[in-house]
């Protein structure tokens, strides 16, 4: 006879107090410490993230944030992308963001690949952002220097070095070069 184990459940103000040497996730009832990135991973997520966030607020799209933003899934478990969007649309009637955590994925989440990362986990994060409500993610390859965009758990899209970015109909009229976001150091 297998006896299961309880799995614990996470508060807000439980997961939201954890101590602040690591990124966190809850998948399926389980504390996954995320670790630290390195730094290219850091500026591209920081780049586009910058970018995508001065767009959208000069345009009244929406809100931009970081890999710190953890967001509630229907499962209960809580993703955190590299960068995320969340439509205005989806925050109407809010004056102020919530300081707890957004319920269902950001409209855009983007996931730029550390060498730790795995295809499965990749993709269960995938599939995870579609079904609570994402409409376009973007998973980035540093090492490789390209860009896979996604309407759904399989990629349509394989952006390399002279293709663009397109927020197409989630984040309207944004663009960036592919190229930009693994641009050399240049002083």
């Amino acid at each position: 006879m297998t006896i299961a184990s309880e799995q614990k459940i996470w508060t807000d103000e439980e997961f939201m107090a954890l101590p602040e040497d690591g990124r966190y996730e809850l998948v399926d009832g389980e504390l996954v410490n995320m670790g630290n990135s390195g730094m290219e991973h850091g500026e591209i997520g920081s780049f586009l993230g910058g970018s995508l966030s001065l767009y959208v607020r000069s345009n009244k799209l929406g809100r931009v944030c970081d890999s710190s933003t953890a967001f509630t899934m229907k499962n209960g478990n809580k993703r955190s992308p590299d960068v995320s969007f969340v439509a205005k649309e989806r925050l109407q009637g809010v004056k102020r963001l919530p300081k707890g955590y957004f319920q269902g994925s950001p409209d855009l989440a983007v996931e730029i690949l550390s060498p730790t990362n795995t295809v499965e986990e990749i993709h269960d994060k995938i599939v995870e952002y579609f079904e609570n409500g994402s409409r376009l993610v973007w998973v980035i390859h540093p090492d490789e220097q390209y860009v896979l965009v996604y309407h759904s758990p399989s990629p349509d899209a394989f952006l390399r070095i002279g293709d663009r970015l397109d927020g197409e109909d989630v984040v309207p009229g944004f663009t960036l070069p592919v190229a930009e976001l693994f641009a050399e150091l240049e002083f």
